[in-house]
């Protein structure tokens, strides 16, 4: 399976699926046959699933400011097999290399963390904040992946208690 590059294009098909399909909320979440598990804030919304290699789930972390309508802050936790620390290492490049080419691309300074990148891009005109890990993991590649608005008409707040999930999430998957 390969995501869509274009960020414009994930955001419609985001918006697609929880128009047509509606929303589940998230708790807990197993992936891989149960060997990458999690759990997630009762309001995040699972907006989508899918099965096989790679596996994907996306969520949905609420924004109830007007900025939510028109931005989808989201967390995404991506699992490959991979056979050796080769095949992680090229999992990471692939999505390094698609975080470089998404519109307006910037490095975030800050301290270093190793296997994670921080980063701003445009999607639909607006600045979103990027962060990801990357963990190698009883044969599996794991990519973490929390894009929020770099701005919200939530507040500080909202994009404070984003982030603790971000980490939260991130924590349980070491």
């Amino acid at each position: 399976m390969s995501f869509p590059r274009n960020s414009t294009l994930l955001a419609m098909t985001l918006a697609t699926t929880l128009l047509l399909g509606g929303t589940v909320h998230a708790g807990e979440v197993s992936m891989a046959g149960g060997s990458v598990t999690f759990h997630t804030p009762d309001n995040w919304l699972t907006i989508l699933q899918t099965e096989g290699d790679p596996e994907a789930q996306v969520f949905q972390v609420p924004d109830p400011s007007p900025t939510g309508k028109t931005s989808l802050a989201r967390i995404t936790v991506t699992v490959k097999h991979v056979p050796d620390i080769s095949s992680f290492h090229q999992f990471r490049a692939e999505a390094d290399a698609r975080a470089m080419a998404l519109p307006g691309y910037k490095v975030v300074a800050a301290a270093p963390v190793p296997d994670s990148n921080f980063y701003t891009a445009r999607e639909t005109g607006t600045d979103f904040s990027y962060v990801e890990h990357y963990w190698l993991k009883n044969g599996h590649a794991i990519q973490l992946r929390c894009v929020r608005p770099s701005k919200s008409l939530a507040g500080a707040t909202w994009m404070a208690n984003f982030d603790k999930g971000c980490a939260a999430i991130a924590a349980q998957l070491k």
